[in-house]
């Protein structure tokens, strides 16, 4: 039988009884590690595949992945392909009817133009694999060289959990439920799944169909915390539920860390970043810059037993327009991996003071930064009106 959970009064997380297996939640890299998981995972795929991601290029990464699922779909295993159309929209059309002639069903999500629409603020931003409901692979990893790395180039720094447990069979229905477009308006609580000693859940944000399932659980989190929170985030710029929380705890004393992008493939919104650093600073944050690849991870640790891995960034645009999907791991052991992932990424990072800040800090750089923020701010807000937009359009028809 379910039963709710009473653990804080805000949560509606439901626990799911299930036998437990073992502990089958481990945390994984970008790099060759995400992705010869990746493909032992495809290759021992006996019935059903879902992979979902925002980003499937045609590189030798990519070719790498889709011959793994063209071999399966040739060992009969029914494989659907759902990549976001924007973020996808380099794919060449010879690769995805490569993909469909061998068997594989592939549908590109919102294109980005349509007869009566445009409509760019609401993007598909999964990364995930789930196969045969038993085994998934879920986090911020896009399916791409740059993720992947070289022998002379670091691949992004970016994470993914790889889950042997029954949240995999809850996972695998959500995706194919956005494969075939049976999603719901309906709010329903997640689940925690008995992963062994941990209790794992998955976790959506979608705010048009009212799911805000990770912008709620990151807040809870942060409310409620009690002694240290680690951040590693790209495109960083908390909204202002996220950001209240953030500086009440460094208020309430608690240590505070954020891992954030010395390079960053979006160098405005890098720039809009810095223009918050002495607010962070003032709240006695302390912040890192990575700066031996592009972050791209989206994972925080709180209180060394509550943590959450997926593909939401801290900003407007995750919580408001885009489609996305975290795990969320109630687990000592984990969180402690996790933490010493990030230790370990902290020590190789370049920490920012005042001092340092007020270096770099010239006239023109602070001018080009605060102009670089009110530009990326107004362009989120736009990306995230536009969906609002069709929302009330469909409404009223």
């Amino acid at each position: 039988m379910d039963h709710k959970f009473t653990g804080r009064k805000q949560s509606k997380t439901i626990f799911q009884n299930v036998p437990n297996n073992a502990k089958y939640v481990e945390l994984v890299h970008s790099g060759e590690d995400y992705f010869a998981r990746l493909k032992q995972i495809i290759d021992k795929a006996e019935k059903e595949i879902h992979l979902q991601t925002y980003i499937f290029e045609n590189d030798e990464t990519g070719n790498r992945i889709a011959t793994c699922l063209k071999e399966a779909a040739q060992r009969k295993v029914k494989v659907y392909v759902l990549l976001d159309a924007y973020g996808s929209a380099a794919l060449p059309d010879s690769f995805a009817q490569d993909l469909a002639q061998h068997g594989i069903l592939l549908r590109f999500f919102s294109p980005l133009f349509s007869l009566n629409n445009f409509y760019i603020g609401r993007r598909m931003h999964h990364k995930i694999v789930v196969v045969d409901e038993k085994i998934a692979l879920i986090g911020g990893i896009n399916i791409a060289d740059k993720y992947h790395g070289n022998a002379t180039t670091e691949p992004w720094l970016d994470y993914a959990v790889q889950l042997n447990c029954p949240a995999a069979e809850n996972l695998q229905k959500l995706c194919s439920d956005y494969f075939f477009k049976k999603g719901s308006s309906k709010k329903i609580p997640p689940v925690l799944h008995s992963a062994g000693n941990a209790l794992v859940g998955i976790l959506q944000n979608d705010w048009l169909r009212q799911k805000t399932e990770v912008c709620d659980a990151y807040t809870n989190a942060l409310i409620h915390a009690e002694k240290e929170i680690v951040i590693v985030g790209s495109y960083f710029l908390p909204g202002s539920r996220i950001a209240k929380a953030l500086k009440e705890a460094c208020k309430r004393g608690l240590k505070t860390t954020v891992i954030l992008a010395g390079i960053s493939d979006v160098p405005l919104v890098r720039r809009a970043t810095e223009h918050l650093y002495f607010s962070f600073l003032n709240h006695h944050m302390q912040i890192y810059e990575w700066n031996k690849s592009v972050v791209h991870g989206k994972a925080a640790v709180v209180d060394n037993k509550w943590s959450t891995v997926g593909s939401f960034n801290l900003n407007s645009l995750s919580c408001y327009g885009s489609i996305e999907m975290n795990v969320e791991i109630h687990s000592a052991e984990f969180a402690e991996t996790l933490r010493a992932e990030l230790d370990k990424v902290i020590r190789e990072s370049n920490e920012i003071t005042g001092k340092t800040l007020r270096q770099r800090a010239g006239l023109i750089n602070r001018m080009a930064n605060w102009v670089s923020y009110q530009m990326v701010r107004t362009t989120m807000l736009f990306l995230t009106f536009l969906p609002h937009l069709r929302f009330l359009k469909n409404y009223r028809l």
